[in-house]
């Protein structure tokens, strides 16, 4: 499906009308006989004029519901900040199905690569059919592509996990043997870590799709990212939230992140003013520690940056096996600046590869 928005048929001014003044009204001397003509040729160039200043943003997106959810709060966003923006045709919203949403039947892990949810959006970026995307930002790569750039972070949303049952009210009230559905093998590692005696299955599909599947009764329980549900304003079915200490979230869940191509000036110019600087702190923070790692989508990695109420950055992060029989943790605390943040997860990151030693990352 393409969503766009339609610019609305411009007309000239009541004074610029055939038929509708007298000719002396228009400074025109009576029965003119190119006056019609004359006056066809001021409406038509009236209405170039108009278009001329409408500044069209095309926006790439994946078609799921949140993915257009982010893409709607992107738009409101421009046109609350820049009034050329708030023209009805100035920003079209174009979806672009990527490799993930193609291939539904396999765990992300066994499709492979990074990207999965980008890389068609930022071919068609490059290739100029769309003037920028938004992404949520823990399925951006830790590499951006030649000729692209990502300035903007918006504000981050709740970065913890959701706990979603109609049957136990937390992860510790199902009984041995219960199914939970999830497609992250960061959650999968967790849960197994904690509760040894639940099965965790591969559940794909987006957020709606799972809510039916849990329903329908082929898993017991599920995790879904409270930030999700919250721009879906779908928070009724949450059963319990877990806390960031049970459930380590992935590395920048709950942000938005907004690219153009890197010679695209007006573009830039566009989305810095969107950027919520705190969040692009703690996002890079995060993402040093994810890029130090290199770990492969066959890694259960987990990471959070946050500003305490002294102002410093604290980061925690996770490297784990994925049955849950091994997990590594460490955490840090520094100034909240960008060259020390990128410093706190690169140096944890260092730390986590000497403790997994060799062959940890080989799954």
């Amino acid at each position: 499906m393409r969503t766009t928005t339609h610019q609305p048929l411009i007309t000239a001014p009541a004074n610029l009308r055939p038929g509708r003044r007298s000719a002396s009204s228009l400074g025109l001397p009576p029965r003119c006989p190119g006056r019609r003509a004359m006056v066809v040729r001021a409406a038509v160039a009236v209405e170039q004029e108009a278009k001329t200043k409408v500044s069209l943003v095309r926006i790439g997106t994946r078609g799921s519901p949140l993915a257009l959810a982010q893409a709607y709060e992107t738009r409101d966003k421009l046109m609350a900040t820049h009034s050329d923006l708030a023209e009805d045709g100035a920003i079209e919203i174009i979806i672009i199905k990527t490799t993930g949403d193609k291939i539904l039947n396999q765990p992300l892990a066994d499709i492979g690569g990074k990207g999965l949810f980008t890389k068609e959006i930022d071919e068609a970026l490059l290739e100029g059919k769309i003037d920028i995307a938004v992404h949520s930002m823990k399925d951006v790569p830790t590499y951006f592509p030649d000729g692209m750039i990502l300035p903007c972070n918006l504000p981050r949303e709740d970065v913890r996990d959701a706990f979603i049952c109609l049957t136990a009210k937390s992860l510790s009230e199902l009984p041995a043997g219960s199914f939970v559905g999830s497609a992250s093998l960061r959650r999968q590692s967790q849960i197994l870590y904690r509760y040894p005696s639940l099965k965790v299955v591969n559940f794909r599909g987006n957020v709606q799709t799972r809510l039916k599947k849990l329903k329908e009764g082929e898993v017991q329980a599920t995790l879904l990212a409270l930030a999700g549900l919250k721009r879906l304003k779908m928070m009724e079915n949450v059963t319990a939230v877990l806390s960031v200490e049970e459930m380590l979230p992935a590395i920048a869940q709950g942000a938005i992140g907004i690219a153009c191509r890197s010679n695209d000036e007006k573009m830039a110019n566009y989305i810095s003013l969107l950027n919520h600087e705190e969040t692009r702190l703690a996002v890079a923070c995060e993402r040093a520690f994810l890029e130090t790692l290199d770990g492969s989508c066959r890694t259960p990695i987990a990471g959070y940056a946050y500003r305490d109420n002294d102002g410093y950055c604290v980061f925690r992060g996770l490297v784990a096996s994925p049955d849950g029989t091994r997990v590594l943790e460490t955490s840090r605390k520094g100034a909240y600046a960008l060259e020390d943040m990128v410093s706190i997860g690169k140096d944890a990151g260092k730390e986590l590869l000497s403790r997994a030693g060799p062959g940890f990352f080989d799954w």
